[in-house]
């Protein structure tokens, strides 16, 4: 009989087992918006996840390493092998995770838009006059924030307070630390945000989470540019000055707005197109269909 394993860590989409000296990360079909896990399953989201941070993982291994070690069940404990773990587990090394949410900004957009609206500024960055809804910034932004816990919110902060922070954790090293997240987290989305653009996405902004290994090297952990974290616009029909339509969960976001008394509870049309919306993404970004 195999032996069981329960999860160590749940978030909102995802659940983390302990395999001794690895861990093993499993992307649920679990949907969140505005930090309230919603009452339903998007199904194959959590697959549609997994390989496409595995896509990026690849892609990006020669700017940064990753703490990715397989997505093949066969590769882990017989707990997993099998259909519900299928397509949407990875083994990962084990890291000292960083306590900042790595975000940068290409597009001004959402809450960076409301931002600049008010006083110019996106997180304290001070931007350009006469900037649209949805332009292209002149460079991209890094704007961190701290890591909540679940059930609250990120705080944005701004780069000193970023150093501020991680010096709590590892005294002596804070600036040298912040300097490295702004700097890998920049080089990683001008190389994806490039590449994207070549197959008719836009990623207006994204976020990236970084720990160290046991040697105390930077390596890029948790996802890596997928739907649920970061917004993806198609090219196609792309204007700035006003919204934009996405292949990402704004489409839930956007619905849950117009619709606040739905108790958090989507209906099946919006689910259906949630997913159609997360494939047709993975599809124009890998080249190939989704399979789990």
């Amino acid at each position: 009989m195999a032996e069981e394993f329960r999860p160590i860590k749940e978030g909102k989409v995802r659940e983390v087992y302990d395999n001794g000296d690895s861990l093993i990360m499993v992307a649920t079909d679990r949907i969140s918006a505005f930090d309230v896990i919603l009452k339903n399953m998007v199904t194959d989201k959590g697959a549609i996840l997994t390989q496409m941070s595995k896509f990026w993982f690849d892609y990006t291994q020669d700017i940064l390493p990753n703490h990715m070690i397989s997505c093949d069940t066969k590769d882990m404990p017989a707990f997993f092998q099998n259909d519900k773990f299928q397509g949407r587990s990875m083994k990962v090394k084990k890291l000292n995770m960083l306590p900042i949410e790595c975000i940068v900004r290409g597009y001004i957009t959402g809450s960076g838009w409301a931002s600049y609206q008010e006083n110019g500024t996106v997180c304290g960055i001070k931007l350009p006059e006469g900037l649209k809804e949805s332009d292209k910034l002149p460079e991209p932004i890094y704007t961190p924030s701290t890591k909540a816990e679940l059930g609250d919110h990120d705080e944005n902060i701004s780069f000193e307070q970023s150093v501020d922070h991680l010096e709590k954790y590892f005294p002596g090293r804070g600036q040298k630390l912040a300097e490295q997240l702004r700097d890998n987290t920049i080089a990683m989305y001008k190389k994806c945000a490039d590449y994207a653009l070549t197959r008719g996405i836009i990623i207006a902004d994204t976020k990236f989470e970084f720990g160290l290994d046991e040697d105390g090297n930077m390596v890029i952990g948790d996802e890596m540019l997928t739907p649920d974290s970061s917004r993806f616009w198609p090219l196609d029909g792309y204007e700035a000055g006003h919204g934009q339509p996405s292949f990402d969960k704004q489409f839930v976001r956007n619905w849950l707005k117009e619709n606040p008394d739905s108790g958090y509870k989507l209906p099946e049309d919006v689910i259906d197109k949630t997913i159609d919306k997360y494939k047709e993404a993975y599809k124009l970004l890998t080249g190939k269909e989704f399979h789990k």
